[in-house]
């Protein structure tokens, strides 16, 4: 039973989180809420010593203080700071953050040099223009929906993290 929650809670919100940024350009607050509360059920259920709640609580916050500061300068939404910093919640202080932050910024960089390719491009897109979702996308004065970014750099860096050795 253990297993199957640690392979469903955190997959299933990140991918939520990436495809509602994806197809609304918002990331609900209900699932950076879901997914620090799935971390703490999961941690208690598999007796999570108390130096490694503070070594996860520690990557939640080294994440979220610079990526306030990007929301304040209006670089990131606050969905996506909420986001990203509830994912590094689950993946704790560690080489794997580095490593899922590196990702985050690297499949970020790909998306906006994406969209920005597309948007100029938009009208040669018309038939996907049809969709409203996509209408929103490649409109030059929306933003990037970096929720998509960080879900699948969150969702490749998972595996490698302590989840899964509690499961093995």
């Amino acid at each position: 039973m253990l297993s199957s929650a640690v392979l469903v809670i955190f997959p299933m919100l990140v991918a939520f989180g990436g495809a509602s940024d994806l197809l609304t350009m918002t990331i609900q607050n209900r699932v950076s809420i879901l997914l620090v509360a799935g971390f703490c059920i999961l941690a208690l259920a598999i007796g999570l010593p108390a130096t490694a709640w503070g070594l996860h609580f520690l990557a939640l916050l080294t994440v979220f203080v610079p990526c306030f500061l990007f929301f304040a300068a209006g670089w990131m939404g606050g969905g996506d700071v909420k986001f990203i910093s509830a994912i590094a919640l689950w993946i704790g202080f560690s080489p794997d953050l580095i490593s899922f932050v590196m990702m985050v910024a690297f499949y970020g960089m790909l998306l906006t040099f994406g969209l920005l390719i597309l948007r100029n491009k938009a009208v040669a897109f018309g038939f996907l223009m049809r969709a409203q979702w996509c209408e929103k996308l490649l409109d030059t004065k929306s933003g990037i929906p970096y929720g998509i970014a960080i879900a699948f750099s969150g969702l490749q860096i998972y595996p490698q993290t302590i989840w899964f050795q509690y499961i093995s």
